[in-house]
């Protein structure tokens, strides 16, 4: 990690990858939204991978005299997270903002972000309104549905890359994959307060492509991640262990079912695949609940080192003066000493 510039208040990072726009002019574009805070700010442009055309953009801004600007250039692209996550490293700032390297959010509302870490630890853009068809409106409500069902928290706007978080926040956390659209989520669970904040979608946030089905698959594979991140992390036989004790009943159940129909009723097993079956299921449920108390066992052994909330305001009463009789005390013992 480099050394921290302790002039600078806030650092917004700007994960560069396959989709952006003009740097110069999404750069101006962030200045004229920061400027109003009048808070000493740097820019940290990770770019996630070979793109020639950011690289030589930046390097003519930073020739110009843009002295805030620091380039991050990965060797190749390995996501949004890590890209986040190594413009961290490099960042000053106890406030974070993050930014995507196109045009999505209005800049005139990026003050607001920052402003609403005076009484929260995140806050989150909203688009409000947002713009987009009858699919985009079905996708997005279907994917923040699930979202909320299986994390137990109401998001609006996963998609958007506007974010202004406090530094202990990313010092708690570790992104990698696509978590990056979760960081609400994953911050909540360390205790983390979070806000969304409503925000004007710009004009010219207009996605025209078509998402693969390969994306999709991993946005429900993170979601449920993340859900189990949040849910069974520190308590892994809750899940092994429920559900290996759930194969096993019911794997029993059918042994004992044909162990009783084969001695009341004379029935055959030798060609019954339901007692190869049955007897597979209670296997695996032991394995399952075994794994479960390897799983405790491996988190007891580090429990030590794990912590899973963050202590919000710590008040030290004031130290009461001993009385002249105790203080006498207290120097005569240390003199005999």
């Amino acid at each position: 990690m480099t050394e921290r510039n302790p002039g600078i208040r806030l650092s917004v990072i700007v994960p560069v990858g396959p989709r952006h726009e003009d740097i110069s002019e999404l750069y101006a574009e962030y200045c004229r939204g920061l400027d109003p805070l009048r808070t000493p700010y740097e820019f940290v442009f990770v770019v996630d991978g070979p793109h020639r055309d950011v690289i030589q953009g930046l390097q003519a801004l930073i020739n110009s005299g843009a002295g805030n600007i620091i380039m991050v250039v990965l060797n190749r692209s390995f996501g949004e997270s890590t890209a986040i996550m190594a413009g961290f490293e490099r960042c000053s700032g106890e406030l974070i903002l993050t930014l995507p390297a196109y045009h999505q959010i209005n800049p005139e509302d990026i003050g607001k972000l920052v402003t609403a870490l005076e009484r929260k630890d995140v806050a989150v853009g909203w688009r409000w309104p947002r713009a987009g068809g009858v699919f985009e409106k079905f996708r997005r409500a279907a994917f923040h549905g699930l979202v909320s069902r299986v994390t137990g928290m109401r998001l609006h706007d996963l998609g958007c890359g506007a974010r202004a978080l406090k530094r202990a926040v990313l010092q708690e956390l570790s992104l990698y994959g696509d978590q990056h659209r979760l960081l609400a989520v994953l911050a909540h669970r360390q205790g983390f307060s979070v806000a969304e904040i409503e925000v004007r979608q710009s004009e010219r946030d207009r996605f025209e492509g078509v998402y693969r089905p390969r994306e999709y698959a991993h946005f429900v594979l993170d979601v449920f991640t993340v859900f189990f991140l949040v849910r069974f992390t520190k308590k892994p036989l809750r899940f092994f262990g429920m559900l290996g004790a759930t194969m096993f009943a019911i794997g029993a159940l059918v042994v004992l079912y044909l162990v009783i129909e084969r001695i009341a009723f004379q029935a055959s097993l030798a060609d019954r695949p339901a007692l190869l079956l049955s007897a597979l299921v209670v296997v695996l449920g032991l394995q399952l609940f075994a794994l479960g108390l390897l799983a405790e066992l491996i988190i007891f052994t580090h429990a030590r080192h794990l912590k899973d909330y963050q202590g919000a305001q710590v008040i030290h009463y004031p130290k009461a003066e001993l009385p002249r009789a105790a203080r006498e005390a207290r120097a005569e013992k240390t003199a005999a000493l």
